[in-house]
């Protein structure tokens, strides 16, 4: 073989990248998500996610009416909120799911995000301002229906 003849070596070079919209990008995940059962939301709740989670997190997986009857007599600010969110989903299902016993429905799911930020100032010694973050929270609950033991 001679020396200034080229070795032929096959490039493997990465295959070009179709182009996705974000439209097509949107219907594909919807796609993969999976139907969600009777739920509900809650938006721009104003108590921050920090607090709404200390009493979010003693509901997932109880029954619904064992969690009504925890958050009665739960002091703190996010209690009524999360109550009436969950009396709303129940209503959904038993209006959106035709017949479902309510006695049989459980917390599936209950997540707790962040909402928007009121941003605020308050004047401090010396002419300084030191801002003030007023939190919001998002709630969404989503029932599942009790396995029978």
């Amino acid at each position: 073989m001679a020396e200034n003849q080229k070795k032929t070596v096959e490039s493997k070079a990465p295959a070009r990248k179709v182009k996705v919209t974000r439209k097509e990008r949107r219907a594909r995940a919807e796609a993969r998500r999976p139907v969600p059962g009777p739920h509900a939301t809650l938006r721009t709740l104003r108590v921050a996610p920090r607090k709404v989670r200390l009493v979010a997190d003693h509901l997932r997986g109880l029954r619904v009416g064992a969690a009504l009857a925890i958050l009665k007599y739960t002091p703190q600010a996010a209690a009524p909120h999360l109550a009436k969110l969950l009396r709303s989903a129940v209503a959904n299902a038993e209006n959106k799911g035709g017949r479902v016993d309510v006695d049989s429905l459980v917390v599936k799911t209950l997540t707790v995000d962040q909402g928007p930020k009121s941003k605020r100032y308050m004047p401090r010694a010396m002419g300084r301002a030191t801002p003030i973050d007023k939190k919001t929270s998002h709630v969404y609950v989503e029932l599942g229906i009790a396995e029978r033991a």
